[in-house]
């Protein structure tokens, strides 16, 4: 996947989580899905963050100790912790290992988990939240002056982050761009706003829009034909009555824009095979839509996608190396579907 940056087209994979993986042996696979994922030339790993969650700065730790050069992509929730710690560990991540890191800003999650922890601030005015959340670490991460900020959510004055952090491991910004308070603040934050999409022939164009680019959350399953993958996204993702009404509880329980959008979709698993399979999503296996197909099909629509202006593509937790590889040929196609 590496020549794909010359395309300007940037990848990225999915640890496993802590809540669905077996205690024992779950630090080795973070460590394998992380050098698998270094190997198949992904630019960096998404951590996920939430109260069932172990803590993703710990499993970054991992994921920087079993690799080279891989970033991890981390999921950042104001209400866990001050944006002085957040640059803290990314400075001294810098310092100890030299390794750039991402940071996915996260403004939403389960309003149960929110409300736990005394949040009841409403949608769109997390958003705001996020904004000086994110305009505070950015500002200590970039050195210079003592950083004073007063504004609604917080206030520092004359803040100074030691270690200084080097100026080419400066993180990339990550923001749901799912809805438009999501837009509107990656815009303001100079983000790349990541897309849970539709179906490629129904998003938008955004080559034009926003300041950090855009990208799409999206696993996929590809094979030479799209029998054999078909018979393995069936056998992967089987429709389950359990995991039906878990994810209607959960829809319950989320205020998330493109939660709501996905869930409002019906009729994803047509019988014609259309790539776009929202089967894992609905049955609670996954929180993104799949592409499932031949090689060639699938590329077809992530190069559908790249020329809606769509360049960041945020994978879902690879089962092996194997797919990986197969991904590796999906997006090698798409590449050369795509202009330079």
């Amino acid at each position: 996947m590496d020549r794909l940056l010359r395309h300007g087209i940037e990848v990225f994979s999915t640890c496993p989580s802590s809540a669905i993986s077996d205690r024992v042996g779950y630090m080795q696979r973070v460590a394998d899905v992380a050098r698998w994922s270094e190997r198949a030339g992904c630019r960096g790993i998404l951590v996920y963050t939430d109260n069932s969650l172990i803590d993703p700065w710990l499993i970054s730790q991992i994921i920087v100790q079993s690799t080279e050069r891989l970033s991890p992509l981390v999921a950042i929730q104001p209400i866990y912790m001050h944006p002085y710690s957040v640059a803290k560990m990314v400075t001294t991540f810098g310092h100890l290992h030299e390794r750039r890191f991402y940071l996915n800003m996260v403004a939403g999650g389960f309003k149960n988990d929110l409300l736990a922890l005394n949040d009841s601030t409403p949608h769109d005015r997390r958003y705001d939240r996020l904004q000086e959340y994110t305009r505070i670490i950015l500002a200590l991460l970039a050195g210079g002056a003592p950083v004073t900020f007063h504004g609604e959510f917080y206030k520092v004055d004359n803040l100074i982050l030691r270690p200084p952090l080097s100026p080419d491991l400066l993180p990339g910004v990550f923001v749901s761009g799912s809805s438009e308070a999501g837009l509107k603040s990656a815009r303001v934050m100079g983000a790349t706003a990541i897309h849970y999409p539709r179906p490629p022939g129904e998003v938008p164009r955004v080559t034009e829009e926003g300041e950090g680019g855009h990208g799409i959350r999206v696993g996929i399953i590809a094979r030479q034909d799209d029998e054999r993958a078909w018979d393995l996204a069936h056998a992967r993702f089987p429709e389950d009555r359990k995991g039906q009404i878990t994810h209607q509880l959960a829809m319950k329980v989320t205020d998330s824009e493109w939660h709501k959008q996905l869930s409002a979709r019906h009729g994803s698993e047509q019988e014609g095979r259309d790539p776009y399979w929202l089967i894992p999503f609905q049955n609670y296996k996954t929180f993104c839509p799949y592409l499932v197909g031949g090689y060639s099909r699938v590329a077809g629509e992530v190069a559908r996608y790249v020329a809606a202006g769509y360049r960041t593509f945020v994978l879902d937790i690879p089962p092996d190396e194997e797919e990986l590889s197969h991904i590796g040929v999906v997006f090698g196609l798409a590449a050369e579907m795509t202009p330079p």
